[in-house]
């Protein structure tokens, strides 16, 4: 029989790449997505694989053409796949007050939820016929409470939250399972610019591994690690006065422009 097959979206770097070598590791043939596809492509010659392990398909998730096409391409090429991970995202500071800014918003929203949407489109549909198969979609603990300065990442990731809740409630009659994943802070070129302390920050490889055992153990939700999922939920009770005061004069992450 051929090995399981998971497709990555963000497969070039930080977590997406971190995922790719974990499942690799694991057995897996590879469906691996990202708009710098020759970064892949590098991974790939460093890494001793055997034929027809690993597809790369170039891509861009705010690209609705794109990545559906992507989607489209690993099916006649390699198959439906047992997994498919939404993980391409941005995270840009972001500043209601400035008219620049919107675009960082749309730019945000168009990546982190409807790249997560289109990635998992062309899936959807020949998963439920089979009966079976896993969406994961890459959120964060930003999307649990606002946070000055990330108004749209912490927006675009407490909607990657709820859309993948109510996906869930729509794939599991036909027996496809949804994941929603929300990693706190990981080392990754997303977070190596960030002005503040990142309690519990994990090596993207960590993440992976925690990752791959959550997915295996069938939840539907998990904050990684879970020291994180602790702190969100003291988060999500404080009363908002007391919430707005512990994050007066908190550093915000830089914007575009900084």
């Amino acid at each position: 029989m051929k090995a399981p097959l998971v497709f990555i979206t963000g497969a070039s770097s930080g977590i997406g790449l971190a995922l790719a070598a974990r499942y690799a590791r694991a057995g897996h043939r590879l469906a691996l997505v990202a708009r710098r596809a020759y970064k892949i492509e590098q991974w790939v010659s460093t890494q001793q694989m055997t034929e027809g392990q690993v597809c790369i398909y170039p891509a861009d998730v705010r690209n609705i053409d794109s990545i559906t096409a992507a989607g489209r391409d690993c099916i006649a090429a390699q198959g439906l796949p047992e997994l498919v991970i939404a993980n391409a995202g941005v995270s840009i500071g972001f500043d209601t007050g400035e008219f620049a800014d919107l675009e960082v918003m749309r730019a945000t929203l168009e990546t982190n939820v409807l790249g997560i949407a289109a990635t998992f489109q062309p899936f959807v549909r020949p998963m439920c016929a089979r009966g079976s198969g896993t969406l994961i979609g890459i959120a964060s603990v930003a999307g649990i409470r606002g946070i000055p300065g990330h108004g749209a990442y912490c927006a675009s990731k407490a909607a990657v939250i709820s859309y993948c809740e109510s996906l869930r409630g729509e794939c599991r009659p036909f027996g496809v399972k949804v994941v929603t994943i929300s990693p706190g802070y990981v080392a990754t070129t997303m977070t190596h610019r960030n002005r503040y302390a990142m309690p519990f920050l994990m090596q993207a490889e960590d993440f992976a591994d925690k990752s791959l055992a959550t997915i295996r153990a069938g939840a539907s939700y998990r904050v990684i690690p879970w020291q994180m999922g602790w702190v969100a939920k003291l988060l999500r009770a404080l009363p908002n006065a007391l919430f707005d005061r512990a994050l007066a004069g908190r550093p915000r992450k830089p914007r575009s422009n900084e």
